[in-house]
């Protein structure tokens, strides 16, 4: 949908709008966009949707929303929320940051996660996290960092009855469940992608590129585990050769031993 030329824009712009009961009127969309790591054996990130809201009022001229929908309801990736969320902080803080610059030109960015499943398991419909004093919770400690967690079918805390509305829809896409005007537009922004048959096609492409990937991915893992096993099949061959080797050595040396002693005794 971000990607989208002509209503790519206007329709993320309508869920932030949702999102932070405010408007977005000079807003950069760079959706997909790749932080590459600092070295070949670096962790790099893709993030899904890049946004800059400008704003001469704030720190670097501009706040930062990386909007991320995301499925990895596994125990582990769960679990690996928070540092995940903390190095999409540290990527993007590395790169707007100017040489040269002040630290207080460090621009605000604000990562969000819209999820299907409870991320923390107190089934509340939105986690907002901001760094704090652990002594003194109350105190002032603005790092212009925060971190967003959606959750689509929570039922806990007291969101804007809007937001609710997005999350269910973005559950269940029927225009029936497009109940305020700005998700009728985004309804029909959504109708609209689905028809393009152009759309259709580069998302088959991407699919099938990245189904390629995994079919690859699990080729190599399937020929290094082979790798592996025939290593560890050799490896105990080679173990299994060098024991009979000594063994056949220890009785050598007892036949040997034994003739010396025949002989010792017939002397």
């Amino acid at each position: 949908m971000v990607s989208h030329p002509d209503t790519g824009e206007s329709f993320i712009r309508e869920i932030l709008q949702i999102i932070f009961k405010k408007s977005f009127e000079r807003l950069v969309v760079r959706p997909q966009k790749v932080y590459y790591g600092s070295n070949t054996d670096k962790h790099g990130a893709r993030l899904d949707v890049y946004l800059e809201e400008v704003d001469d009022a704030v720190p670097g001229g501009a706040i930062v929303y990386d909007v991320e929908p995301d499925q990895n309801e596994d125990e582990e990736s769960k679990a690996a929320l928070p540092k995940r969320t903390r190095f999409y902080h540290a990527k993007i803080d590395a790169q707007s940051l100017k040489s040269g610059e002040h630290y207080r030109s460090l621009k605000n960015v604000i990562v969000i996660l819209i999820t299907p499943y409870d991320p923390f398991g107190l089934n509340r419909m939105v986690y907002t996290i901001r760094c704090q004093c652990v002594e003194n919770p109350e105190m002032n400690y603005d790092d212009g960092a925060c971190t967003m967690y959606l959750y689509t079918k929570g039922t806990e805390g007291n969101p804007p009855e809007e937001l609710k509305q997005l999350l269910y829809y973005m559950e269940n896409t029927k225009v029936e469940n497009a109940n305020s005007e700005a998700l009728q537009n985004i309804d029909r922004m959504v109708n609209r992608i689905k028809m393009d048959g152009e759309v259709s096609l580069e998302y088959m492409k991407i699919f099938e590129r990245e189904e390629m990937l995994i079919r690859k991915g699990q080729e190599m893992e399937r020929q290094n585990t082979e790798r592996e096993k025939q290593r560890a099949d050799t490896a105990e061959q080679r173990a299994a050769r060098a024991e009979q080797e000594v063994e056949a050595l220890r009785k050598e040396l007892r036949i040997l031993k034994g003739r010396e002693e025949k002989s010792q005794a017939i002397n």
